[in-house]
């Protein structure tokens, strides 16, 4: 339970900032992991494996899926009083399984993984948890604002929701147009590189590290 005063603040701010080294860690394993995984693949002659992009998108763009949604299970039983951060990793775990359905069902319909039209494939194992988060949040925000509006108010406030937000929105600009320039996930290093790019889930977190240290700063 986070308290009041500066020296409190001071602590609050060290834990957050511990999560975020953490997120870090773990958000970069995942890409290690997917690049890795990418590179055995290609030398087992596997560079069209849907199967295989599906491992190595999964690794490259929800690798810190795991970790948020592991503080969310842990927080959940220690009875933790509910928190932003909770919600976030509530958010993010359950948006896990959404990309796989997405690619399974755009396969199977005929949609070109490689080209222009699949371009929302990456996008999704990229950003669905990063989606996820943004709607846990805004429901954390009416549960302790009792009322949309000021959900709302307190939405637009808040840095942190404000940069997820602007993340989910960029993202598949980017990627896009990448594919309308002539990018292609030909293989499997180029499908963990495309997820990679697109998966920017450390940005919301910094915002919210910077935010603390600012406003510790100010009370020190």
């Amino acid at each position: 339970m986070e308290t009041e005063g500066p020296k409190a603040d001071a602590v609050n701010h060290e834990a957050h900032g511990k999560e975020f080294t953490e997120l870090v860690r773990f958000t970069f394993i995942g890409f290690a992991g997917g690049l890795v995984a990418g590179l055995i693949l290609d030398q087992l002659g596997l560079q069209r494996s849907g199967l295989g992009q599906w491992f190595v998108r999964t690794l490259s763009g929800e690798g810190e899926s795991i970790f948020e949604g592991v503080y969310a299970v842990r927080q959940r039983f220690r009875k933790a009083a509910g928190s932003m951060a909770e919600a976030y990793g509530w958010g993010k775990l359950l948006g896990m399984p959404v990309p796989w359905v997405i690619d399974l069902v755009s396969r199977a319909a005929g949609i070109n993984a490689y080209g222009v039209g699949g371009f929302y494939i990456p996008y999704f194992y990229a950003q669905t948890d990063q989606i996820g988060a943004n709607i846990s949040g805004l429901i954390f925000l009416k549960r302790a604002e009792k009322s949309w509006g000021r959900a709302l108010t307190a939405y637009i406030r808040n840095p942190v929701m404000l940069a997820s937000l602007l993340v989910i929105l960029l993202v598949p600009v980017g990627l896009f147009t990448a594919r309308v320039l002539g990018f292609s996930p030909t293989n499997q290093v180029l499908t963990a590189l495309e997820t990679i790019v697109a998966n920017l889930c450390w940005v919301p977190p910094l915002v919210g590290w910077l935010r603390e240290r600012r406003h510790t700063r100010e009370l020190g």
